[in-house]
């Protein structure tokens, strides 16, 4: 072989063992979503699935009764710049891990404080913050993709919505 050549396969061959891997594109979008009540921020970073004509309250998606990551791949996470009242529920300000335990009527709102953990698989309720309860309704229009929002609804009060498919679960949100 010439030498030309053996230096040429020498050079494509070490360039495809060095290549940088390319980031595998994630199923469902990952979003951060943040809402403001009375000037302080509520960040919410969460995978956000498509229904894709599944019934998502079954299992393996989001089954009724069942802890659920409340979203795609890792757990949804929360951070505030403030302490807050969810629902009954006096959270500090910093980082937490949002589950929801879905329901047709009622949903359970839990925070955990191991804030950065993958789905649900070692979720670990002696880490909870505490739980709530939400408010679940039947929507006219379905959702498509998994929607959560932090929305105002004046002074230093807002709610806490999560849409999905058929149902949207609610709680109010006091800033403190």
């Amino acid at each position: 072989m010439k030498p030309w050549i053996h230096l040429a396969l020498s050079l494509l061959f070490a360039g495809a063992m060095t290549a940088p891997a390319q980031p595998k594109q994630r199923v469902s979008p990952h979003e951060t979503t943040t809402g403001m009540i009375a000037g302080k921020k509520i960040t919410i970073e969460y995978g956000r699935p498509y229904v894709k004509g599944r019934n998502v309250w079954a299992e393996p998606i989001a089954p009724f009764g069942k802890i659920w990551r409340t979203g795609a791949d890792e757990a949804t996470k929360l951070t505030t710049e403030a302490d807050l009242m969810i629902g009954s529920l006096h959270v500090p300000k910093g980082s937490y891990s949002l589950f929801t335990i879905p329901g047709e009527k009622e949903w359970t709102l839990i925070l955990n404080k191991e804030a950065d953990q993958w789905g649900a698989y070692k979720y670990d309720q002696s880490k909870d913050l505490g739980r709530v309860k939400m408010t679940a309704r039947k929507l006219d229009k379905p959702v498509e993709q998994l929607t959560i929002s932090v929305e105002s609804t004046g002074g230093n009060r807002g709610v806490l919505k999560i849409a999905w498919s058929d149902l949207e679960a609610s709680v109010p949100v006091m800033v403190h």
